[in-house]
């Protein structure tokens, strides 16, 4: 799975400041940072350090199933985004909670590159190479490249995933979702449309814990 994160690429993910005119990326939220559920952590080969919430495992949400982008949301406002997998052992590790909880599916940062700013040449076609983890910034691979993500090899079409399969209904299937056996392929990465609901896991972002302990001299969180 590449980490390779340029400048570029940042500057690309900010363009998604707004999915529409009405829905916006959450600011953190101070107080909810500090006061944040962490359920597990996890240290991968490289050294760093996650903590993550699984929305399942906590009684408040256990049922709550949410858009991809309120998922986003409701982790960022605890200073979380959803979680971006950059390593196959992390990929693992979230997948064998995914399996120990019995859980269906959940929502992940996974995202495609289809809005404005995304007609660079680089992420042309965006079905193979406009992946990346919102969460991050970090680029997935080209889907091309088996080796570089876990997309299934089947979905409702039995064609090997990403599919867009719901894009002759006008819904582009441009986020990544871990479904559990859905189509008897194990837990493995599908592209769905966004507006789906489901549970989801949250992520420490290190990227809003600086900029709430920034603006928080005093907060410990």
């Amino acid at each position: 799975m590449s980490r390779q994160v340029t400048l570029a690429t940042a500057a690309l993910l900010a363009v998604m400041c707004c999915v529409d005119a009405q829905r916006r990326l959450a600011l953190p939220d101070p107080k909810s940072c500090a006061n944040r559920v962490r359920h597990s952590t996890y240290r991968d080969a490289r050294g760093v350090l996650h903590s993550y919430f699984f929305s399942w495992e906590h009684a408040p949400t256990r049922n709550l199933e949410v858009d991809w982008l309120d998922a986003r949301n409701i982790c960022r406002r605890h200073c979380m985004d959803t979680v971006s997998m950059e390593t196959p052992q992390e990929n693992e590790f979230i997948k064998q909670r995914i399996a120990r909880g019995n859980v269906r599916y959940i929502w992940t940062s996974g995202r495609k590159c289809n809005f404005a700013g995304c007609d660079r040449p680089d992420l042309q076609p965006p079905n193979v190479n406009g992946w990346f983890w919102s969460g991050s910034g970090a680029k997935i691979g080209p889907t091309t490249q088996r080796n570089t993500g876990d997309w299934s090899y089947t979905g409702g079409y039995g064609q090997p995933q990403p599919d867009n399969r719901e894009a002759a209904q006008g819904n582009d299937e441009s986020c990544l979702s871990i479904l559990n056996n859905f189509y008897n392929d194990g837990l493995k990465w599908h592209d769905v449309a966004c507006h789906h609901v489901k549970p989801f896991v949250c992520e420490d972002s290190d990227e809003l814990l600086n900029f709430v302990r920034s603006r928080n001299p005093g907060l410990r969180i």
